[in-house]
Parts: structure tokens; sequence; C-alpha cells
């Protein structure tokens, strides 16, 4: 039997909405280091998106790779694989590899190639190892960009050759194979307005389930941060994130998965993990101003700590409203939370939109037009007339 630990999408120096997340990121790191030693795990995956952006910051770094030493000195019997994913550079990360392979630990970023110009398989294909006899194949491949696949006729066809020409080289095919991935897999869920997944319109860059074979005994996944299995294929796992990137994830289960491989069966459980920072958004729905400042009083009172709660405030705007940052500002006094996110709604525009001509413009007063756009941008509600007042003021000034 093979014990092995699944995660991904770490984003290890993330400023949410002006915060620094560096505490939660080290108790993150704490918390899996004791599930490392509580599960004798033989082997850690990281399924990519160790960092938050290509250029890490120096404490990043060293975040990083203290775990690294800390992680594989407390247990010896330890490997861990890393895969780049599309938030990291794969050159900087591949980078400390000479080092870092003297701990046990391999890092997979960039695609390389032979002197002739073919992919270079072999570098992509990782041994796992259980004391001193080879116990499973891991196909160590991070996020594919374009150049970095066989010629296909699209992203998903080429992921599906790598994948394809790994298994036939594989040199010893009675050891059970576990591919690492950082990809969108046809069928996952995503989350709702999430920037940091990278999903490409019209799914051009979907990967469908069936690229990975049968015979692989389990596929560990990074890139999307909901954790999830694809396409009714228990074996095919995403880790999600373990500290939620995005207010859509406010509700999202984080934690890691404990992969057991035996000869003739695959066991997946969850250890979840608690975020220390929670992720709260009031109203659940957008709300007129006078309901939010209601639903901020109660709100719990206190000194804000570093355990606070994340706040997202979502406003119904039927009209502008100059002071509303300051009117929530006042009532978030002595509240123990910390305001990330005024996010103002407007309500849905059933206004009918209408093309004009550079001629009909021009014969538009500015007045209507700006009644026009008010309709528009605030689902139809007339301009208040204090607002029109001041407008006109602001026209005829102009007009002079």
């Amino acid at each position: 039997m093979i014990r092995l630990l699944h995660t991904a999408d770490w984003h290890i120096g993330q400023i949410f909405f002006e915060y620094d997340r560096q505490e939660e990121h080290l108790q993150f790191l704490a918390w899996l280091k004791l599930q490392v030693r509580e599960t004798a795990a033989d082997a850690l995956l990281v399924a990519g998106d160790v960092f938050d952006g290509p250029n890490p910051s120096a404490v990043s770094q060293k975040m990083f790779y203290k775990f690294l030493r800390e992680v594989t000195a407390e247990n010896p019997q330890l490997q861990v694989v890393i895969i780049a994913g599309n938030h990291d550079s794969a050159a900087r990360l591949e980078a400390p590899n000479p080092l870092l392979e003297e701990m046990c630990v391999t890092i997979r970023g960039v695609v390389r190639r032979t002197p002739d110009g073919a992919i270079d398989y072999p570098h992509l294909m990782v041994p796992l190892r259980k004391g001193n006899e080879i116990a499973a194949w891991c196909l160590a491949v991070p996020y594919l960009r374009q150049g970095d696949y066989p010629d296909a006729e699209n992203y998903g066809q080429g992921v599906g050759k790598l994948y394809e020409e790994l298994c036939k080289i594989i040199p010893d095919k009675t050891k059970p194979v576990i591919a690492m991935g950082h990809l969108h897999a046809t069928g996952a869920e995503i989350s709702e307005n999430d920037r940091s997944e990278r999903i490409i319109i019209g799914g051009l860059e979907c990967v469908p389930p069936d690229t990975f074979s049968r015979e692989i005994a389990c596929v560990a996944l990074g890139h999307l941060h909901r954790a999830q299995q694809i396409a009714g294929r228990t074996q095919i796992r995403y880790a999600g994130s373990p500290l939620p990137v995005s207010f859509a994830e406010k509700r999202y289960r984080q934690g890691i998965n404990l992969i057991e491989i035996t000869e003739n069966d695959v066991k997946i459980e969850r250890i979840a993990f608690d975020a220390p920072v929670k992720l709260l958004s009031i109203p659940d729905k957008p709300a007129t101003l006078r309901e939010v400042l209601a639903a901020i009083s109660l709100l719990p009172d206190g000194a804000i700590t570093a355990r606070s709660p994340y706040l997202e405030i979502k406003v119904l705007m039927k009209e502008p409203e100059p002071s509303l940052r300051r009117h929530i500002e006042e009532a978030l006094n002595n509240k123990s939370v910390r305001l990330a996110r005024i996010a103002a709604v407007t309500p849905e525009n059933k206004y009918e939109r209408k093309t004009l001509t550079c001629e009909e413009l021009q014969e538009i007063h500015p007045m209507d037009m700006a009644l026009h756009v008010f309709r528009q941008r605030f689902g139809g509600e007339e301009m208040p007339d204090a607002m029109k007042t001041l407008l006109q003021g602001v026209i005829q000034e102009t007009e002079q």
C-alpha cells in the first residue's frame, strides 16, 4: 500500500482586498505538517498554484521553503512532488531543484525538449518510493501552455496525447500510476465570478475526463478551487484550495485528499481544514442601504483581530449614493469584522436599449441623454428631481 496526501492551489502571498494572509497560510502549513505526520503519508502531491503570482515576495518564498525543509526533516519517509500552476512562474519554481532533490522534493514546472525538439517525457515521470522500492509512478504534468503539448487540433486533444505518451513509457506497468495536472476538466464546477481560476471563454482549454486512461489509479488535479470528483469517476479529484481566495468560495469545504492505493483498491478520504478566517457576506442577497445598515447592527461588537472575518457588503442601488461608504464605515465602527468589499448592485435592467445614428445623437439634448443612461443603469428608475436640478445647472454652465 502507498499513502498519498493531495493538495493544491495554496496561493501563498495573496493579498485579499488589501489584507495580507501570511498568518492564515502559516496556520495551514502547520496543520498540513501535522496531517503528514498523523497519516504517515509516503508522498505529498501539490498540484500547482503554490504562489499567487509569478514573482512571489521574499516572505512568501521563505514560508514555502521553510515548510519543505521542516516537513521532510520531520518525516524522513516523505517524498514531495510539486507541479507548477498557471499562477506560478514555472522556471522560478523549478530553479532550486538541485538542492530540493536532496530532501526528496521534486518540482516540475517546465516541459523540457530534447536536442532534436521532442518532448522530454521521462522528465515528467517521477517514481514514488516506499522504502527502497518503487511503489508507484507519478505523471507530474504542470500547467500546459501553448507549445508544451504534442501537435493536435485543440488544447484538450494535445493534453490527452501527452498523458497517452507518458502512459506508454511507464517502465513497470505492474505498479499503480498517479497522474497530476493543473487544468480545467470538462464538467467540473467552478467558482462564480472567480478570476483566479483561469477559464477560457468557450471552454477552449477544457480537458475531457476520458483524457485519463482507466489504467491510471488516481488523478490528482489542481486549478479549480472547489474540491470535487469529475464525471462520476471517483479517482479523478480536485483537492480544492485550502483557503477561500474569493467570496464565491465562502461555503466551500476546504481541506486535502488522503489517497490510499493497494493492489486491488483505491480509497480516497477527505480531511477537512477549518480555515482560520471566515468570509462573511451581508445580506445574503443585495438589499437597500437601510436594510444593510440594519444587518450590520447585528454583527458582534469587539476589537478587530487576526481572526476577524472578512466582510463583503452587497447594496442594491436604485440611485447614486455618494455617501454610501461613509454610512457603512460608520455603522461598522466597533464591529469585529474587516471590511473587504462593497458591491453596489443595480436592479435587473429591463429598460430597452436603442441604437441611435450619429445624426440622432447630435440632436439629443444632454439632459435627455442623462435621463436615458440613468434608466439603463438603475433598471428603469427615474432620476431624482434634486439630481435633475444639479445636472441642469451643470449643462447650462457648460453651454454658456
